[in-house]
């Protein structure tokens, strides 16, 4: 499982340069604090500088460094990424194994309502729940997390009707063991690799859901940055300060392509 994966990761180079880039940006982030700069501190006086050795990325309007602030700003949106992808992990193992192994009216009821689900636009439920609901970090992941699991849930459906008929859980459910045992101790384990590749891809989505948000202002609040809320902060810049658009933009970009790039080659090299 989890050595089927190192190896693809070795062994692919397009594998290994994502997860370096994705490692970096972890990095760089947990380690935002070493920035000698306050990602919330406003001086007027440096406002809208161009980028320079003092300010790499420049400051933005407030005057406020924004390398940090695009450092402090990883955290959010990659906290999102991989708290909502743990989530709906978890969520759609349990729902797919339970309605692949079990079968009959129980797979046809869940199958159908999560016909039912995904046919509705979900941005817009989030949306919508969004503004119901007090607007923060926790809010975000949680609902996110809600209408993410679904592909998830589809995917190891199908994987957990092809494990149940192999003789291993066969040979358990003549022993007498119990459902609940035959699913964590024999067909989870073997649809692990699955999971890992599908998560990947939900993290990137994940991402993108919340810069959305954020850019819509949906989001995380002032003075709390992340990159979708730097996106809308540049936009009344965009004339004079490109920049303020581009760095946050660029961070997206490269961390969604790296997770989407690493999801790929690994659902190419390893067998589900």
């Amino acid at each position: 499982m989890i050595k089927d994966i190192v190896m693809v990761i070795k062994k692919d180079k397009r594998a290994k340069i994502s997860v370096i880039i994705l490692i970096s940006l972890v990095l760089l982030s947990i380690f935002a604090f070493l920035s000698p700069y306050d990602p919330n501190g406003i001086n007027i006086n440096d406002r809208l500088q161009e980028p320079s050795l003092k300010h790499l990325f420049g400051t933005d309007d407030m005057g406020r460094d924004y390398l940090t602030r695009a450092l402090y700003g990883g955290r959010v949106s990659l906290s999102v990424g991989f708290c909502s992808m743990i989530i709906s992990c978890v969520i759609g193992t349990l729902v797919g194994t339970i309605s692949g192994y079990f079968g009959g009216w129980i797979d046809s009821f869940i199958m159908r309502s999560l016909d039912i689900l995904m046919c509705i636009p979900s941005f817009f439920i989030i949306l919508i729940l969004n503004i119901y609901f007090k607007p923060g970090l926790r809010t975000i992941i949680i609902i996110i997390s809600l209408f993410s699991w679904m592909n998830i849930a589809r995917i190891v459906r199908s994987e957990t009707l092809s494990i149940k008929e192999r003789d291993y859980v066969i040979c358990a459910e003549s022993q007498g063991i119990r459902e609940y045992r035959i699913i964590t101790k024999h067909i989870i384990p073997n649809i692990m690799n699955t999971v890992i590749v599908a998560s990947t891809i939900n993290v990137a989505g994940a991402i993108i859901t919340e810069s959305s948000l954020s850019f819509l202002g949906l989001g995380v609040q002032a003075p709390t940055s992340s990159w979708g809320s730097m996106l809308q902060n540049a936009q009344s810049q965009m004339m004079d300060r490109p920049t303020l658009a581009i760095f946050p933009g660029l961070l997206i970009l490269i961390t969604v392509l790296s997770f989407n790039m690493l999801g790929d080659r690994l659902r190419e090299n390893i067998s589900m």
